[in-house]
């Protein structure tokens, strides 16, 4: 199986688990969005995460507002996962897909979901995710966000999951 996990991160939080969920794959490629592959040919199974921003993917202006605040910059830059995957019209036929998202740990109804809306997107390219959009959360503290304690250890147990659902054949595409 040829995974590849493509993550935007502003903090490193996003990134963490991105790590973690590739963990879970055994052997995945992790990538930043802003050198993410354009061609994906011979992706068995691609996975995307990002931040959720004003309730949903990054924009420009809400990941301006983010490197504001990150005290050595964003981890990842240009373009964002929404741009990323707006400029697909087709992923390679057979490519399974699943999504996630750092959030803060309220109802979605208040925060939004980055990983829903990437879903969409897969969605509209005839690759719905395999898997529900999974949320990791984070937490504020001293001003700085990071991951709620177990959520490292949920995404790799979350990407093991995923390696399942491909060995078995029950990933569609």
């Amino acid at each position: 199986m040829h995974a590849i996990v493509v993550y935007e991160s502003m903090f490193g939080d996003t990134e963490e688990v991105a790590r973690a969920v590739a963990d879970g794959l055994d052997s995945a490629e992790v990538v930043p969005v802003d050198l993410a592959p354009r061609n994906l040919t011979g992706c068995d199974l691609l996975v995307v995460g990002a931040p959720t921003h004003v309730h949903g993917l990054s924009r420009p202006s809400t990941r301006k507002a983010a490197v504001e605040q990150a005290p050595d910059g964003a981890r990842t830059h240009e373009p964002g996962m929404r741009e990323w995957l707006g400029g697909f019209h087709v992923l390679p036929p057979g490519t399974t897909t699943a999504a996630f998202d750092t959030r803060l740990r309220k109802p979605v109804w208040l925060t939004g979901s980055a990983a829903r809306a990437a879903g969409k997107f897969l969605r509209r390219l005839g690759h719905p995710p395999v898997v529900p959009a999974t949320s990791f959360f984070v937490e504020v503290v001293d001003g700085e966000t990071r991951l709620v304690d177990g959520e490292r250890a949920r995404a790799r147990e979350w990407g093991e999951s995923l390696a399942r659902t491909q060995r078995t054949g029950s990933g569609r595409g």
